[in-house]
């Protein structure tokens, strides 16, 4: 079919559906709609067999919704209706929720049905889930199986979409109006519980306003800590950004804030900011306390396996982002596990595996640009740990989406293991950057010379499938992320335990020294920060534009980048992004 994506933002949602799409055989153009007119111009331009809209703010006009069948994915269960359905499912703790293709019509959210799922809205941990995690995790792979169900009922002139009350008891959605602040307010004497569940309602965007030591701010990325003496709303201790507020009952961790016309930032960053380093004064806690629970903590390391014979290092970080200390501390944690008595390391990340810099760490700095050079080095750092690590097999576990480093990152293993429903970002061009992290030598060994050019040069995402087809990735895992996490456990034990362990790590070291005396590996690091350098210092090719415009939120204008729309159009006309120039890889991004 020729499917029209017509979305508010090329976000992740729509990157899934637009590579499961292509993958199925079909046709499909990517548009941006900002307001009425762009939505009549998308689909006077592309004339689609269907519209299909899986991120959409605006109202579809009614002359478009007469005249072409729209379908809408609605993050909600049938009956749910208006634009804050994951907050408030949330914060009134409903057990079960949904996703629902329904047809564009005069009403938002109330047009007959093409389809619906439902799914347990409960996390392994009991905690309240945080609104990323859902739309990331089991709303979008609803998603995109309701998107493959609305194309295949596309394709049968004899279906007719029926309305939501015929579905009897399985509608237990409302309409809901948009959540206010009013609406996510806490008081810190609350229980700990209910400050969480306001809390992740509102986790991503837009948080919720409160104060801390007398400053008026938005707070985010909210974890279970433990209870000190003091008052409410009092702040306890700091952690690597993060700040201890005293609760009713307990304390919680919070990762992230914002002031007023500021960025999101670490939240002892934030704070200090504004209190002129008062919060020095507040002491640092680097250990993890015995007895009470302690649900913050970004890099962590356990054994697992018959004698602990596999080692992980997790590193969950805010938004896959990456700061140049916490670079530091990954790469000292993997430093520790290669060090162990195990046999296969083990690299996974949190709700998304890794996307490189922490652009507004970098941004809310003096020195932005020096900033970004710290972090651009550290990451390298982190990357050489993997790509060196001798002593045992390397696996990395890409969980979530990864862009631009961190798919390089991943690329340090000796296995990529990827969960399907993962999409792959693997350039830098759409931030102005030419690209570090060893990707010279990682990514043209594994996909080829002609695949590297064109990965990095077309800034398209990848989905499983050709991550697959082309090495990327070398193996796809199946279910939610609680179930892959369980899969890469159960492949790092075999990798350990099989009769092949010895002759596969025996020839893995003699590539790693076939590969030094062919060309030493940190001169793929010398000529990658070479040129980044210059993207940095020199600003070529608009770094520093880019990235505030990415932190401050500014509208989503990739498809007015000519090169991003001429990817995606050629994309989708030819099944491929067009002709490869196989030349030098080092010189593709510029």
């Amino acid at each position: 079919m020729r499917i029209l994506l017509l979305c508010s933002s090329y976000n992740g949602l729509t990157q899934r559906v637009w590579t499961e799409l292509r993958e199925d055989g079909h046709h499909l153009d990517v548009r941006l709609a900002h307001d009425e007119a762009a939505i009549r111009k998308a689909v006077g331009t592309t004339r689609p067999e269907l519209v299909l809209c899986p991120f959409l703010k605006e109202r579809v006009p009614e002359d478009v919704w007469r005249d072409h069948r729209v379908v809408v994915i609605h993050p909600g269960p049938l009956g749910d209706r208006g634009p804050s359905s994951i907050d408030w499912a949330i914060t009134d703790a409903e057990p079960v929720w949904g996703v629902t293709a329904l047809q564009a019509v005069e009403e938002m959210d109330a047009g007959p049905i093409w389809g619906h799922r439902t799914f347990p809205l409960t996390t392994t941990s009991g905690e309240p889930p945080r609104k990323s995690a859902v739309y990331n995790g089991p709303v979008a792979d609803a998603a995109v199986e309701l998107a493959r169900e609305v194309v295949a009922k596309a394709q049968d002139p004899a279906f007719v979409p029926p309305p939501a009350d015929s579905f009897g008891d399985a509608v237990i959605g409302r309409l809901r109006p948009t959540m206010k602040q009013t609406d996510r307010a806490f008081s810190w004497e609350d229980p700990t519980d209910h400050v969480l569940r306001r809390i992740r309602a509102g986790d991503g965007a837009p948080g919720v306003r409160s104060e801390l030591a007398g400053v008026a701010l938005s707070v985010f990325d909210a974890h279970r800590g433990w209870a000190t003496p003091g008052e409410p709303g009092s702040i306890a201790l700091r952690r690597h950004g993060a700040v201890l507020v005293r609760t009713g009952d307990g304390a919680v961790w919070i990762g992230h804030a914002r002031v007023p016309g500021g960025i999101k930032l670490p939240a002892a960053s934030v704070l200090g900011t504004a209190l002129d380093g008062a919060l020095d004064e507040v002491p640092e806690s680097l250990e993890r306390p015995t007895g009470p629970s302690d649900g913050y903590r970004e890099i962590s390391y356990r054994r697992v396996g018959p004698d602990g014979c596999v080692g992980i290092v997790r590193a969950d970080l805010y938004n896959g982002a990456m700061s140049a200390s916490q670079g530091h501390r990954v790469a000292s944690a993997l430093r520790h596990a290669a060090a162990q008595d195990t046999k296969v390391l083990v690299f996974e990340g949190g709700e998304i595996f890794s996307n490189g810099i922490h652009l507004n760490v970098a941004e809310g700095r003096p020195d932005a640009t020096v900033e970004s050079w710290r972090t651009i080095n550290a990451i390298n750092d982190v990357c050489r740990e993997l790509l060196t690590c001798t002593s045992q097999l390397v696996v990395t576990a890409v969980g979530g989406p990864a862009g631009a480093g961190g798919v390089m990152m991943a690329l340090g293993a000796d296995t990529v293991l990827l969960r399907r429903g993962a999409v792959l970002n693997p350039h830098y061009r759409n931030m102005g950057l030419t690209g570090s992290e060893y990707w010279t030598y990682a990514l043209p060994r594994r996909v080829g010379p002609a695949d590297a050019v064109r990965f990095t040069r077309d800034c398209l995402p990848v989905g499983a499938a050709e991550a697959l087809r082309t090495g990327l990735v070398d193996e796809v895992l199946e279910g939610d992320r609680a179930a892959f996490d369980e899969l890469v456990v159960e492949h790092a034990v075999r990798l350990a335990t099989g009769d092949g362990y010895a002759a596969a790590l025996a020839a893995k070291q003699a590539a790693r020294e076939a590969d030094e005396l062919h060309r030493p590996l940190e001169t793929y690091r010398v000529q990658e920060l070479a040129e980044m350098s210059r993207d940095m210092f020199d600003d070529r090719f608009g770094y520093a534009r880019l990235r505030h415009e990415f932190v401050t939120k500014v509208k989503d204008t990739s498809f007015d980048d000519p090169t991003i729309a001429r990817s995606v159009r050629e994309a989708t006309a030819d099944g491929a992004a067009g002709p490869v120039d196989t030349g030098a890889v080092a010189g593709i991004a510029g």
